[in-house]
């Protein structure tokens, strides 16, 4: 019997997704490759969690997970992180977070009305390869993309955030020699021009929507920068930063389709990362790959190279989610990159890896999922429109 349960466990670490550094050698995989599988999900999802210090973790495990083979643990190290947490000062006691439903949007007594995007001063600028967001605050508007393959940035208003304006053209999405998530790769043309995030959503974007009393707060992040990527948002809860984001500038602002992040990852190349087939450090926010890097959080965002559309990581950093509702492999999948939408949308895809994963999660066909309405301090999320 223990034979058996040691070679099943080890045929479901070939497929799981944890971290290289917390398997044994004997069960280290290159690239990430989940199955269909309840079992495998449960067992990744603690692996990515099981050495967090962070309470929400565990919570988002368990939401999941009530009766997993590891829920007796993850309330286990609730009580601990919560017996070692620092108590606040009698005379400013600590606000208890308030608990709400993934999804619900707060009360707005006091929201106030957003007001109406100024006009856009229609100029095109060429996008940068490098560098953080801008400060100011400078309003940049491309209304269309130009030829196909040329990037351009554009900002819709002062508390939008910086995009890429791209004109799509045919490529080939998926992997045939990795995961069979991944496959079959097939070839998906684009025809409309869209826009998507040059960074993840900053913690700053997000407070900007929680100060409007409609993001809610995350006190799970703690006092960071506003400079770093937003996360531990769940799916539910990114729809309520892109409807009020919409509301303020006037614009449809969604989440991007997998194909639609999938061909901004590559930027326009065919290989494995962006930069080649092989991982080299210095490219992306993962550990292993290079400063600066810590395991408590990412860096901030735009602190390695974008790729060629200009775009800054889309490898690493945070998993982002999609539009799209997860499918196991891409049989049927939309030829024309619009979002897959029907099967299990209880489940939604995660695209990129994050900065707790070592370099075989950085490719850019790299895919996962994870339940619309749970968070998981991994997970953030950058914005995109339609330009037509």
């Amino acid at each position: 019997m223990r034979l058996l349960i040691l070679c099943s466990l080890m045929a479901l670490a070939a497929v799981t997704p944890a971290r290289a550094r917390e398997l044994p050698p004997t069960f280290q995989v290159a690239g990430v490759l989940p199955k269909n599988s309840a079992e495998q999900f449960e067992l990744a999802f603690w692996n990515s969690v099981k050495d967090s210090k962070q309470v929400g973790d565990y919570e988002a495990y368990l939401q999941a997970y009530p009766k997993g083979r590891f829920a007796s643990l993850a309330r286990t190290r609730i009580q601990q992180l919560k017996a070692a947490a620092p108590q606040a000062p009698a005379s400013a006691p600590a606000k208890p977070a308030e608990s709400k439903p993934a999804g619900t949007q707060p009360q707005t007594k006091t929201a106030p009305k957003p007001q109406p995007a100024k006009p856009p001063d229609n100029k095109i600028r060429p996008i940068p390869a490098t560098g953080t967001p801008p400060a100011d605050g400078g309003r940049e508007e491309a209304p269309v993309a130009g030829p196909a393959g040329s990037v351009a940035t554009m900002k819709d208003c002062d508390v939008c955030p910086v995009m890429a304006a791209l004109s799509p053209r045919p490529f080939t999405m998926g992997n045939n020699s990795s995961d069979p998530s991944e496959r079959p790769a097939h070839q998906v043309a684009l025809h409309t021009p869209f826009a998507i995030g040059k960074y993840e959503v900053t913690v700053g974007q997000w407070n900007q929507c929680v100060r409007a009393s409609v993001c809610p707060t995350m006190p799970s992040l703690g006092n960071v920068p506003d400079n770093l990527p937003m996360r531990d948002v769940s799916w539910d809860e990114a729809q309520l930063y892109l409807k009020w984001l919409g509301t303020v500038s006037g614009k449809p602002y969604r989440l991007p389709t997998e194909a639609e992040w999938e061909y901004a990852a590559r930027g326009g190349t065919a290989t494995r990362y962006w930069w080649g087939n092989e991982m080299k450090k210095g490219n992306s926010s993962c550990e292993g790959c290079g400063e600066p890097w810590s395991e408590e959080r990412p860096p901030p965002v735009g602190s390695f190279p974008a790729n060629p559309f200009g775009l800054n990581d889309m490898n690493g950093s945070v998993w982002e989610w999609v539009q799209d509702c997860w499918h196991s492999t891409y049989k049927g999948a939309p030829a024309d990159g619009s979002p897959w939408v029907d099967g299990n949308c209880q489940a939604r895809v995660i695209r990129g890896g994050s900065w707790r994963e070592n370099g075989s999660y950085m490719l850019s066909t790299t895919r996962f999922k994870y339940d619309a309405s749970v968070r998981q301090s991994q997970n953030g999320f950058r914005v995109a429109r339609s330009l037509d």
